[in-house]
């Protein structure tokens, strides 16, 4: 089993690093074998060129806003577009973005190009505040990425890895 835990956010921008910050941690203890950990930065388009090679679970880790008292914790199911039932220009429009810098958008074109597993899972922190620039994440969202680590396991054991 081929298992890619993929970290979006970006350092520069406050909690928006929080995927960057799990992906440290995670790789700073050991791994089951065929769990691999990718820091996508905001350059989600290296997340589908690793999916080339397939893989059979996929976990989405980024910060998140969606209302929740910060440093929450939210395991979803990401609802990916279809981009072919989309009409040819609104198309065009979705697969413009050269850099695919949301997990939304490099989900999309996994799906459009036919690499994206089965079973996908995001693991969002939520932010205290998104208009912060500046290194280092929230104390409310550092305090939860053992909390994301713990739902990023569970997840994995569930689909079958061995942790």
């Amino acid at each position: 089993m081929r298992a890619l835990v993929a970290c979006f956010g970006n350092v520069l921008r406050g909690d928006d690093g929080f995927g960057i910050v799990v992906a440290e941690r995670l790789r700073s203890g050991p791994l089951p074998a065929g769990v691999e950990v990718m820091e996508v930065g905001i350059g989600g388009i290296h997340m589908v060129q690793e999916m080339l090679d397939p893989v059979d679970v996929l976990v989405v880790v980024d910060a998140v806003d969606l209302g929740r008292p910060p440093g929450t914790v939210l395991v979803l199911v990401p609802d990916v577009l279809d981009v072919a039932a989309l009409p040819v220009n609104e198309r065009r429009d979705q697969l413009a973005d050269m850099h695919y810098a949301t997990p939304e958008r490099a989900l999309m074109l996994a799906e459009g190009l036919g690499v994206l597993p089965a079973t996908v899972w995001l693991i969002g922190g939520q932010i205290a505040r998104h208009d912060v620039l500046g290194e280092g994440i929230s104390p409310a969202l550092a305090g939860a990425v053992d909390a994301a680590i713990a739902e990023i396991r569970c997840v994995l054991v569930a689909a079958g890895v061995t942790w």
